[in-house]
């Protein structure tokens, strides 16, 4: 390992405070950075369903189901990946339920989330794999706002490092490795999967309008792309974390997302090879009254009709009702 002396002036500064109290109330700022990359992922998700006819903030009924979902699964799967902190000789069972005091992981929030979801698309007639395929850039937007929390609260970072953007650490810090001295930088992983996750949404939505994926390989593409990422950040940080065959439980978690993400394109390529007619499910599709629906898709291929141009004089002349 290298560290980093108390005399290297080049360094990304930690914020001294976390939270904000008002009144009785505390106001943690990694909540802040969580809601906000919600309101961030509904905001952009809406805006793309919108444009191929969905009914304006359905994603408003879906979310009612696959976040409070997503946060469950968030939960349930960091205390399955970390049994140590709530089980065993001097152990509280009951703090698997203070969630108030931290510990979500992003793999069981995809989990709990996608079941939300396929509940919420069911729900309101929304093509499940539409969604998903809407919804990823606004994940991966909503990810790189969120880990800005871990910043706030000076946890989850890297091995130490020299490097000019090397991280500080308030000294001593629970999460401190024994034996390191005080001024020692740690890599900002924080800051790498934010980057990487912000280069990430402009990718998606680059492929989601050249390479017109739908059908769920969007999504598939999302989960290749994060989930690549993270086997990079989640193998150089230092937070304590089950070892599997001599990797962390999340570098595992990460690989079976590249999987899963590549699956999903080859066997979703092979089931449809047209465009998606409509991100309704027949006989669920949702139209404004008085309004006409345009051809014009921009990020998607719509195969429900022809152009109007495309249809012969006179069968368009014989199709106008007569009075």
């Amino acid at each position: 390992m290298i560290h980093a002396a108390a005399s290297v002036v080049a360094s990304i500064p930690s914020p001294s405070v976390s939270y904000w109290d008002l009144g009785p109330l505390r106001i943690h700022f990694y909540a802040l950075c969580i809601i906000a990359g919600i309101i961030a992922a509904v905001l952009l998700t809406n805006r793309r369903l919108t444009k191929r006819g969905a009914e304006p903030w359905v994603v408003i009924d879906i979310s009612l189901l696959a976040v409070p979902l997503a946060i469950i699964g968030a939960r349930i799967f960091h205390v399955v990946t970390h049994p140590g902190f709530y089980f065993g000789e001097g152990k509280d069972p009951w703090a698997v339920f203070y969630i108030w005091e931290g510990g979500i992981a992003i793999f069981g929030a995809l989990l709990g989330g996608a079941v939300g979801a396929w509940l919420g698309c069911r729900w309101t007639g929304i093509r499940f794999w539409s969604f998903a395929d809407a919804l990823a850039p606004g994940l991966l937007l909503a990810q790189a706002i969120g880990r800005f929390g871990n910043w706030f609260n000076q946890e989850l970072y890297g091995v130490p490092t020299d490097l000019p953007w090397g991280l500080e650490i308030d000294y001593p810090n629970a999460a401190w490795p024994i034996g390191l001295p005080e001024g020692t930088l740690f890599h900002p992983t924080f800051l790498y999967e934010s980057l990487w996750n912000l280069l990430g949404v402009v990718v998606l939505l680059w492929a989601g309008r050249k390479l017109r994926l739908q059908w769920g390989r969007l999504f598939g593409l999302y989960l290749i792309w994060y989930c690549a990422g993270r086997v990079v950040w989640e193998s150089i940080r230092i937070d304590p974390s089950e070892v599997i065959l001599g990797l962390r439980t999340n570098v595992w978690a990460a690989i079976l997302g590249v999987v899963v993400g590549l699956v999903i394109i080859v066997v979703q390529k092979r089931r449809h090879t047209g465009g998606e007619p409509s991100v309704y499910v027949p006989g669920r599709q949702w139209q404004p009254d008085g309004v006409v629906q345009s051809q014009n898709t921009e990020d998607f291929v719509d195969v429900s009709a022809p152009p109007a141009s495309d249809v012969p004089e006179e069968t368009a002349t014989s199709a106008v009702p007569t009075k």
